[in-house]
């Protein structure tokens, strides 16, 4: 099979039929075999019947029902765990990405070789108050990475089907998969620019939150991408620093009061100084980063899939 193209949708029954048509129309203009798998994210309107309905006409059309709205994320996963295509499209359900992108989505994962293909929402159809913090986090998300992408949280993305077979979305870590693969060892990233459309039918799920749980979200997959399986090489070094910044200026004290004392000058207790507890305090936070370090280490070499690494051939084993 050529093509499987994920979508996860939350009540969107309004556009439905039309972005099946249209995914229908685009494959079969190009002579694709393909698969589209809907994954319905707990909707409460009537999603479901249309994707029943539309697999009944297509069989082409492949539906996944959550008891709940467990989240974008999860909805991903799932749907990543179904398909069977050579290059996986994920798109939104609301009209908003255009389905005739994926002939070139397909083309640059297949023929340049891109492991992955990110869409970027160049020309944005949004108000204010999404495009600008949208911008902002982007910018963040490029600095604190390393990878070059406009547009992370844009959801028309392009795959190998190795790619989302050996990679794991969670949480909210959607915004974030061109992080994971690439920690994953695929850092063939590419980009393109696609077109982006106005909301034809129903309201945005997502509203000013997201940007927090973003930035949030951020900054775990970025300790867990440089740190996660050698938590005390960031622990360990601050506290260590922290405890001998402490150690030295208590020191300092402790030295300078004796020094007072064989001259024969008057001093005041050590204690009464304010900078005593300021070096206590920072040997005390030191003291505790270091074991929070230690034990994050002992967690990860107990864990049963800290030896699970991707090998990519073998040759005369």
């Amino acid at each position: 099979m050529d093509i499987s193209v994920v979508i996860p949708l939350y009540n969107e029954e309004e556009s439905l039929p039309e972005l099946v048509e249209w995914i229908d129309r685009v494959m079969k203009d190009n002579n694709f075999s393909y698969e589209v798998i809907l994954v319905d994210d707990g909707s409460s309107d009537h999603s479901w019947k249309i994707i029943s309905q539309l697999g009944e006409k297509n069989k082409n059309i492949k539906g996944i029902k959550f008891r709940r709205n467990y989240g974008k994320s999860a909805a991903l996963h799932t749907g990543f765990s179904e398909t069977k295509g050579n290059v996986i499209i994920t798109m939104d359900a609301d009209l908003q990405d255009s389905p005739d992108e994926i002939p070139e989505l397909y083309r640059m994962i297949q023929s340049e070789g891109y492991d992955l293909v990110s869409g970027w929402k160049k020309k944005r159809y949004d108000p204010i108050s999404k495009t600008i913090p949208s911008k902002l986090f982007n910018r963040t998300a490029r600095a604190l990475t390393g990878i070059k992408l406009h547009d992370f949280n844009c959801g028309l993305k392009a795959y190998k089907n190795e790619v989302v077979k050996n990679i794991e979305v969670y949480g909210e870590m959607h915004r974030y998969i061109p992080v994971i693969a690439k920690k994953a060892g695929y850092k063939k990233i590419g980009e393109k620019v696609v077109q982006h459309q106005e909301r034809k039918y129903g309201v945005t799920k997502f509203g000013i939150d997201r940007f927090v749980k973003g930035y949030l979200d951020l900054l775990s997959i970025t300790f867990i991408t440089k740190f996660g399986q050698r938590p005390m090489h960031l622990f360990g070094t601050l506290g260590t620093l922290m405890f001998i910044v402490g150690f030295l200026s208590a020191a300092w004290l402790g030295a300078k009061k004796i020094y007072f004392i064989s001259k024969g000058v008057p001093a005041d207790l050590v204690t009464k100084s304010p900078y005593f507890f300021l070096a206590l305090t920072s040997m005390i936070i030191g003291t505790q980063l270091f074991l929070t370090g230690f034990l994050g280490e002992m967690i990860s070499r107990s864990s049963s899939n800290r030896n699970n690494y991707l090998i990519e051939g073998k040759n005369n084993l």
